[in-house]
């Protein structure tokens, strides 16, 4: 005899948790099912999980910034305090260097004024002294190491930079989908790990369950693909491919992690940065190290996988990530020993997520989300919720898009923005601020 449910959410890392805590809130007996063996274990753990307020576009934007006030709020948010602890967020600021490769971030800029997100403009002066490791010499283009002029300066400077107040990091991402599990569980929401889905089934015309591996069917008349890396595969077991624009693939990337320069404890005095010029960011991480990834310049490959078999090792992409660090850097070390993460994450031709109802009824989609989107996972719950409750009581959210208000910032906007069928966005980075 097969369980039944009012959803199933097929993934438990934070987004599929968030989702399953504002379902469960709603009175939804909810189930996240998980191929893995605990919540947040997959993407979610490689996630740098660095909370910042700029995107490309309003909406984006708007949601990145009120994002900021969930995580502030945290324990106001769960309602609950988890036997392994709250996350705690570092409310660092962020430092982003102004280069004209990326306008000045003048584009950006005009749409952080609309949403209300503060920022300051700052000469290269004013940013060494506040971050007094860097070096403001411009080394643009991107290049790799056997390249003969890697390292050396084109002898400019970047052009200064800005700091945003309303960011910083979050400490330990898998546990925050370990929070936001025990959310969900105090609303009655359940979850199983190590149980991978075979198939997505339907009955007559609409969704109707899953089946594990094993045979073992599991009922309910709501579905949610959150599976991450492998959005793609449960889609296609679906059968929603062929009435989607926007594809997602299992994108591989690595993440370096450095020793702090000598004598500069990064874990007191660092912050996020975002540089265009090295095309690197950075972050505080624990025992005064510096994490560190890459913004995807065009002399390195894209490696694009198969989720279920990669290369789960370092590589040289790790040296070349930290060395490019060294450049704005100079005074970390770069250990023989590689340490860092390898991990997958779920894009989409131009790095947006998809947060849509399907061609099948009662099977929705919050996928192409690793890498960007684990700050906006509470927003992203609440949008899915509703979402959801409005295509389940007849909204046509194809043609009448469901529309979504910021509870923090006021800001409006159609939950359409995220559609399967949406226009690419042409003036996306193409790259991820993990």
């Amino acid at each position: 005899m097969s369980q039944q449910y009012d959803a199933i959410i097929i993934g438990s890392g934070v987004i599929g948790t968030a989702i399953a805590f504002e379902l469960a809130k709603q009175g939804k007996q909810t189930l996240n099912v998980d191929a893995l063996p605990a919540a947040g274990y997959g993407s979610t753990s490689g996630s740098c999980a660095i909370i910042r307020p700029y995107y490309s576009t309003f909406h984006s934007c708007a949601i990145a910034h009120e994002s900021h006030f969930y995580w502030r709020d945290w324990d106001t948010y769960l309602g609950v305090e988890d036997e392994l602890g709250n996350v705690k967020y570092h409310n660092t600021g962020i430092l982003v260097a102004k280069t004209d490769n990326n306008d000045n971030m003048a584009p950006t800029l005009a749409i952080l004024e609309q949403v209300g997100a503060p920022f300051v403009h700052l000469s290269t002066d004013e940013m060494q002294a506040k971050y007094p490791i860097i070096n403001t010499d411009s080394f643009h283009p991107a290049r790799r190491p056997e390249d003969d002029e890697f390292g050396q300066s084109n002898g400019k400077q970047i052009n200064g930079g800005l700091f945003f107040s309303d960011g910083g990091y979050v400490s330990d991402p898998q546990l925050s989908a370990h929070n936001l599990q025990r959310a969900a569980e105090a609303h009655g929401a359940a979850f199983r790990y190590n149980a991978k889905v075979h198939d997505v089934r339907q009955a007559d015309g609409r969704v109707c369950g899953i089946t594990l591996e094993g045979g073992e069917q599991i009922d309910a008349p709501i579905v949610v693909n959150v599976a991450g890396p492998h959005s793609c595969k449960v889609n296609a077991m679906a059968g929603v491919l062929d009435d989607m624009q926007i594809s997602t693939q299992a994108m591989r990337h690595e993440v370096s992690h450095v020793p702090a320069p000598e004598g500069f404890n990064v874990e007191t005095h660092g912050m996020v940065t975002s540089d265009a010029d090295i095309h690197a960011y950075t972050r505080p991480e624990t025992g005064n190290h510096i994490l560190i990834g890459s913004e995807d310049p065009e002399c390195d490959e894209r490696v694009f996988v198969d989720a279920d078999d990669y290369n789960e090792n370092f590589t040289d992409q790790w040296r070349v990530q930290a060395l490019r660090a060294a450049q704005r850097m100079p005074g970390i070390t770069i250990p023989n020993r590689p340490k860092g993460v390898v991990a997958l994450y779920d894009v989409t031709e131009d790095w947006a997520p998809i947060y849509d109802k399907s061609s099948l009824p009662g099977y929705y989609m919050a996928i192409g989300t690793s890498g960007n989107q684990f700050k906006n996972a509470p927003i992203a719950g609440e949008m899915m919720a509703k979402l959801i409750d409005a295509c389940e009581n007849g909204q046509d959210h194809d043609a009448n898009p469901v529309q979504f208000t910021l509870k923090y910032t006021g800001h409006s906007f159609s939950i359409g923005e995220f559609s399967r069928n949406r226009a690419i966005n042409e003036n996306s980075t193409g790259t991820v601020l993990g």
